[in-house]
């Protein structure tokens, strides 16, 4: 096994401890409960725990696997996500054609170019050349019944569950001087740091929480918010170890990344609440489905790839 191997084993029995860690907190929390008394904060922390058991296997397991794990797993993660918001879109018949192409051609060729390493053409590919093409293919089909609102939100979904996505594989095809071919631990550390920032962040917010963000949106606090945000920073400045940032980089590379991810956080909550639903789908048990595990993650995968391109290539 190589270095890099080592590294992502060592991760994975890292965060396993963690999640021992804050499963045994979580026990004991529920053992000082009154018996017939319910703690739905409680429960929905716990449920969280419970599933990054699972997130924390699929992740290492795709990282022992190298770039093709790394390239599957996202692309189904998004097929995933990107099925989930369009159930949830106004569409006509007229779409059909344009929302095939949106699975069928725009996804897959969103990630052979990330896998092909063509930077130039994935970050361009759906914000200029499917923005343009997917509303010409629905506007031929002659239906102008809710055009704008029918292409806008397909537009969204592209974005969200693909283009943004992407950029987390997309860290693979950095060049960063001196960090070789250990690119795959900035996947592990983007995910871990945004992850555990946001579970630390949902802990201290039904903890010690008083002050919403977004009233009628979340629940989330800003005591809750800065806690995470925190967390995350301290999470990313001990792992700085497998990054080519250096203890203060990472620890600020960390922050950032927790804190778009937060607030992109609040922005699925919005669209879910314009939709009238809790969850994105029941994919998940208890934790709904591929959007509402990863809409941090999916918001900090752009920033924290444009930060790294500019700063450390």
């Amino acid at each position: 096994m190589n270095d890099t191997t080592n590294d992502i084993l060592l991760l994975a029995f890292g965060s396993f401890g963690i999640l021992i860690a804050l499963t045994v907190l979580g026990e004991v929390l529920r053992a000082r409960q009154p018996v017939h008394e319910a703690n739905p904060m409680l429960d929905t922390y716990m449920t969280r725990v419970q599933s990054w058991w699972g997130m924390v296997a699929f992740i290492g397991a795709a990282l022992l696997l190298g770039k093709p794990g790394i390239m599957t797993l996202f692309a189904f993660a998004s097929f995933a996500a990107l099925r989930e918001f369009l159930t949830l879109t106004t569409k006509a018949q007229a779409d059909h054609l344009s929302l095939a192409l949106a699975f069928f051609a725009v996804l897959p060729l969103q990630y052979v170019f990330v896998g092909l390493g063509w930077t130039g053409l994935f970050t361009v590919f759906i914000p200029v050349y499917a923005f343009l093409m997917l509303p010409m293919v629905s506007a031929l089909r002659g239906n102008p019944d809710r055009f704008l609102v029918r292409v806008a939100e397909t537009q969204w979904a592209l974005m969200i569950a693909v283009f943004c996505v992407s950029h987390v594989p997309a860290l693979m095809a950095l060049e960063i001087t001196g960090y070789g071919d250990r690119s795959l631990l900035l996947i592990a550390f983007l995910v871990m740091v945004v992850q555990f920032g946001d579970l630390l962040d949902f802990f201290f917010g039904r903890r010690i929480g008083r002050h919403k963000i977004a009233p009628g949106l979340s629940p989330k606090t800003w005591e809750g918010l800065i806690c995470g945000v925190l967390s995350a920073a301290v999470i990313g400045a001990l792992l700085s170890w497998i990054t080519p940032f250096g203890v203060i980089g990472a620890a600020l590379m960390a922050g950032i990344a927790s804190l778009v991810g937060m607030f992109g956080n609040i922005v699925v909550a919005a669209i879910k609440r314009d939709r009238g639903v809790k969850d994105w789908s029941h994919l998940i048990p208890g934790q709904g489905g591929f959007v509402d595990q990863l809409d941090s993650v999916i918001f900090a995968a752009p920033i924290f790839y444009q930060l790294t391109k500019y700063f450390y290539t």
